[in-house]
């Protein structure tokens, strides 16, 4: 029974992570200082599985974290998902997505200093900026265009020389957009509004708020930009695949998830409005900064490293989505 670290484990993608992990028989400890993240999932975790199962410490990881790691003595790896993700806001607030790079530094500080040797890394397919080519592999220039990107790939830069000088092992998963909540919904995005468009969409479709456009117009066939959309439970499939492939050995790697196909955003408000079988009105809000016009990701090197591939469909993500905003319509209630 191994013990893994999550930060940002009371947030939309650390939660879901979290729950899987306690499902499939891992002890968790979860770290999030609930700037972005709730406690209510974190308590639901410890109820439903008990304390010698999970147990959380509200800390903010820009402070001592050797703390934590001192009376939390058997953890085995580390699944790294706390930090800001927004571009709009990174334009805006760089200095925000910046102090995350110090904080990645920090936590590998810690990580050396006791001997832990995996993590895996939350990282986005904002690191290779406007795409020259799609689908966009591994290989393709890293070239952000917003903080958000550039904090990413500096903490990237920072965990390849950990490796190289301090013997590290990690794999960096290069995100593309995320939707859905877990399969029971149970578990899943609270913040209002949500930062991902479909999780706007089906809130918009169930009558919860007025959906807003707030993509601005591009170059694509209908204007809108097109987006990789990868469910939640798979992306976090591959953060436990990672970790059985660092604790069988392998070697650190940087691995894009997506689907390998790519929709617009009115494709995804026509397959919400299709699966939900709901019509609601389209507003447009200010568009967003550092914005581009498509970006689809290629999956060859996840199937090929980690033996993954996504499984859940557009549908099944809404269906997600309309559990969890039909049984808990304001989220997290604090």
């Amino acid at each position: 029974m191994k013990t893994i670290l999550v930060t940002g484990a009371g947030g939309y993608i650390g939660s879901i992570a979290t729950y899987m992990l306690l499902q499939k028989g891992y002890r968790v400890i979860g770290i999030d200082n609930l700037s972005t993240g709730w406690k209510e999932p974190l308590e639901f975790f410890e109820s439903s599985f008990g304390k010698d199962m999970f147990r959380f410490h509200i800390h903010d990881l820009e402070s001592d974290m050797m703390s934590i790691f001192q009376k939390e003595k058997d953890i085995e790896a580390v699944l790294h998902y706390a930090a800001p993700c927004n571009v709009d806001e990174s334009m805006k607030l760089p200095e925000k997505y910046f102090k995350t790079v110090r904080v990645g530094a920090h936590l590998l500080d810690c990580m050396n200093a006791c001997g832990i040797k995996h993590i895996v890394f939350s990282s986005t397919c904002a690191v290779y900026g406007e795409a020259q080519y799609v689908p966009v592999n591994e290989a393709h220039p890293t070239l952000p265009v917003n903080p958000y990107g550039e904090s990413k790939r500096i903490v990237e830069q920072i965990l390849y020389w950990y490796g190289k000088l301090k013997g590290m092992t990690y794999i960096s998963l290069r995100y593309f957009n995320v939707c859905g909540a877990s399969d029971d919904g149970k578990i899943g995005d609270s913040k209002k509004p949500s930062r991902h468009l479909m999780q706007n969409a089906v809130r918009g479709a169930l009558g919860l708020e007025q959906f807003h456009l707030t993509c601005p117009r591009v170059e694509t066939s209908d204007g809108t930009p097109i987006r990789d959309y990868t469910n939640v439970v798979d992306l976090n499939r591959a953060h436990l695949l990672g970790l059985e492939y660092l604790f069988n050995g392998g070697e650190s790697e940087i691995v894009n998830l997506g689907t390998g196909t790519g929709n617009s955003v009115m494709e995804i408000v026509d397959e919400v409005k299709k699966a939900t079988g709901a019509t609601f009105n389209i507003d447009t809000s200010e568009a967003r900064q550092g914005e581009y016009a498509t970006m689809i990701a290629d999956i060859k090197k996840a199937e090929k490293i980690l033996g993954w591939k996504p499984e859940h469909s557009l549908t099944d993500s809404v269906n997600s989505l309309v559990m969890w905003y039909k049984d808990r319509p304001h989220g997290w209630k604090e």
